[in-house]
C-alpha cells in the first residue's frame, strides 16, 4: 500500500496500528478456528475410549456367560470357549482405544498454522 504524498505522520502511524490491530485479529479468528478443530477432534477421541471401556466390561461379562454356557453346550471345554469369546471382545476393545489415544495426542497438539503464520508474520515485521 504506497502512501499519498503529503500525507502526515500521525496519518501513517494511525494506518500502522489499524492494520496491525486487523493482523492480529486475524490470527485470533485462526487461532480459534484450529482450536475448535482439535476440541472436536478430542471428543470424538473420547468418545472411542468410552466406547472402549464398554467393550471391556462386556468382555468380562461374556467371559462369565462362555464359562457357564460353556459347560451346557456340546461338550465345549468351558475353559476354552470363555478364553475365545473374551479375547475377540478384548482385541476389539484394544483396537479402539488405541485408535482413541492416537486420535486424542493428535487433537492436543499446537495450532500449527497460527504458529506458522505469527512466526510469518513476524519476519515480515522484521523487514526479512
Amino acid at each position: 500500500m504506497e502512501p499519498e504524498r503529503g500525507t502526515s505522520t500521525a496519518t501513517l502511524l494511525s494506518d500502522t496500528v489499524n492494520q496491525a490491530t486487523d493482523l492480529f485479529r486475524a490470527e485470533l479468528d485462526l487461532a480459534r478456528a484450529e482450536v475448535g478443530q482439535q476440541i472436536r477432534g478430542a471428543v470424538a477421541a473420547i468418545g472411542m475410549i468410552v466406547a472402549a471401556a464398554a467393550l471391556f466390561l462386556t468382555a468380562l461379562n461374556v467371559l462369565a456367560a462362555a464359562l457357564t454356557s460353556g459347560v451346557a453346550e456340546l461338550g465345549l471345554d468351558p475353559g476354552w470357549a470363555a478364553v475365545v469369546v473374551g479375547a475377540a471382545f478384548g482385541l476389539i476393545g484394544w483396537a479402539l482405544l488405541a485408535r482413541g489415544m492416537h486420535g486424542l495426542n493428535r487433537a492436543t497438539r499446537t495450532p500449527r498454522r497460527t504458529v506458522e503464520n505469527i512466526k510469518r508474520d513476524a519476519d515480515v515485521v522484521k523487514g526479512t
